[in-house]
């Protein structure tokens, strides 16, 4: 049991456990031992257990079978994950989404045509083009969550409050000075939330039509282009582009994580915050 995670993250010993086969073969002996009524079956059926869990999470090729189960539940999970993010959005994005993912599968097709050895190079353009597709939709999402956020938020409304504020601040008493002077500071935050999502919300439009337009270039080439190796440095540099467009996203989405109401107080963070993932 030596080996008994992977990176931290996978327990061979606890997915042997769990074994389907395991749990079959353990309620067979229990049913043996209760028909027989003897409680033989049981104790060598804990022997074998034993040296079953001693050994098997050991094995290479268990642990490749672990791995594999993983990697499927995690897809599954992102699956379902990128599912929830589009039935989220409106019409409108749900179908630039879907014709991106038209453009993509064209440029499969085209490229299924090539020949045997430059499938290697297909292989990983349809990795990208996942990957790419993944990170779009991620990006159309937070579009339409700092879109709502703009339409429900009026900075000269905020601005026009935190001015009456400063206006009658000498005529009040120092403790209610205190106070107002905090929810002033806190006006102006808000306002300049405002405008870095509103700013990030352009960042993004561009990246997506940027991220439309260079596949519907890539979709074009790939009618008659030949090199696969091409197609492949255009998308990296297009992945490139994207990673830090998501990453501007995260940041300025990190703004809205703790927003300070008073001493010692914190506002909690909105479901709309934390769009992106990576």
């Amino acid at each position: 049991m030596a080996q008994d995670k992977d990176n931290g993250q996978v327990s061979y010993v606890k997915a042997a456990l769990g074994w389907q086969y395991n749990w079959i073969a353990l309620a067979g002996a229990a049913g043996f031992a209760l028909v027989s009524g003897s409680a033989l079956p049981v104790l060598l059926a804990a022997g074998l257990e034993l040296i079953y869990l001693s050994t098997v999470p050991q094995m290479s090729r268990f642990q490749r079978l672990v791995r594999s189960w993983k990697y499927a539940e995690e897809k599954r999970e992102r699956a379902m994950s990128l599912s929830a993010l589009f039935h989220e959005m409106p019409p409108e994005m749900r179908t630039r989404y879907l014709q991106l993912d038209t453009s993509c599968r064209a440029i499969r097709e085209n490229y299924k045509r090539l020949s045997s050895t430059s499938q290697m190079f297909v292989e990983q353009m349809e990795a990208k083009l996942e990957g790419l597709a993944q990170s779009y939709l991620r990006l159309l999402n937070a579009a339409f969550h700092h879109r709502e956020h703009l339409t429900t938020t009026n900075p000269e409304s905020i601005r026009h409050e935190a001015r009456e504020l400063e206006k009658g601040l000498e005529k009040q008493s120092p403790k209610v000075q205190e106070i107002n002077r905090k929810r002033i500071e806190i006006l102006n935050k808000r306002v300049e939330k405002y405008e870095k999502v509103r700013e990030n919300c352009q960042v993004i439009d561009a990246q997506c039509a940027a991220v439309e337009d260079v596949l519907q270039l890539i979709r074009d080439q790939s009618v008659t282009m030949r090199d696969p190796q091409q197609l492949s440095d255009h998308l990296d540099n297009l992945m490139r582009d994207v990673e830090q467009t998501e990453e501007t996203v995260r940041e300025v989405e990190a703004i809205f994580e703790l927003t300070p109401l008073a001493d010692g107080e914190f506002d909690a963070p909105s479901s709309a915050r934390n769009r992106i993932r990576s």
